[in-house]
């Protein structure tokens, strides 16, 4: 079950946690994997494809600044030069920026809903014509913007907020073709990002993050990837505009 055997995989933001664990994951599920980086990223796509190798998979990068829509176009078309089409885009790269929204600018609203949502559509829209019917359209959102607020964050929660609406009204206008339009939402993740103590949690916010959390413990990358994989099987070939919140139960809890 949830394999993803002679499917091609488009992954933005790869070349680090989330991403990165979807791109090793797909490869294990059996998926051909193009991996989606950032030349400005400080994280090497290399040991991903490494890691890929390692496990007999099959994995290609691609340059792709998902604010520039050639650059998408570009990345996408390369995807269907090397292996005809793309079954399924997992649209992940993100930013966070900390910033108090009386101080905050028009420069900092856009560099972050630039990425972290018109990213998720100059993927969705480019990826669609390269796509057959029974394609994957997948998003990553977060629970911040999703079910609740960030402090400091606002340009953050209002994109990924943003992606829950795109993605409803994607899977209907494509739902005539067997495409099915999903996101996933994470909780409180380990990852380069939330550990970023200047825009993120840091090592310290994460570590009081922990003990509300009903699980007791903060997410892994893998949780989320999972969950990917899952959306991408033929298993879920009946769930589509949903957005499915992986956070260990502390969106529900009552405390």
């Amino acid at each position: 079950m949830f394999r993803l055997d002679e499917k091609t995989a488009f992954i933005t933001g790869a070349s680090s946690g989330i991403g990165q664990a979807t791109a090793i994951m797909f490869a294990q599920a059996g998926a051909r994997v193009v991996t989606g980086w950032h030349p400005k990223d400080p994280h090497d796509i290399n040991p991903v494809l490494d890691a890929i190798e390692k496990l007999g998979g099959e994995a290609r990068p691609v340059e792709v600044d998902v604010t520039d829509p050639e650059s998408v176009e570009a990345a996408l078309g390369f995807v269907a030069q090397s292996y005809g089409g793309v079954d399924i885009v997992v649209a992940n790269a993100g930013i966070a920026r900390r910033i108090a929204f009386e101080e905050m600018v028009e420069r900092d609203w856009q560099d972050v809903i630039n990425v972290d949502l018109g990213g998720v559509f100059r993927c969705f829209r480019s990826a669609l014509p390269l796509m057959p019917d029974g394609g994957r359209l997948l998003a990553t959102s977060s629970i911040s913007g999703a079910v609740t607020a960030w402090s400091e964050h606002a340009h953050y929660t209002a994109a990924k907020a943003g992606v829950i609406g795109l993605v409803r009204t994607v899977a209907i206008d494509v739902a005539h073709r067997g495409i099915t339009v999903n996101a996933v939402a994470p909780g409180v993740i380990v990852t380069p990002q939330s550990l970023d103590e200047i825009n993120s949690l840091g090592a310290g916010g994460l570590k009081q993050a922990e003990s509300q959390i009903p699980l007791r413990r903060n997410g892994r990358p893998e949780d989320v990837a999972a969950t990917f994989v899952f959306l991408a099987s033929d298993e879920a070939s009946y769930i589509t505009g949903q957005t499915i919140v992986v956070d260990g139960g502390v969106t529900v809890a009552a405390y």
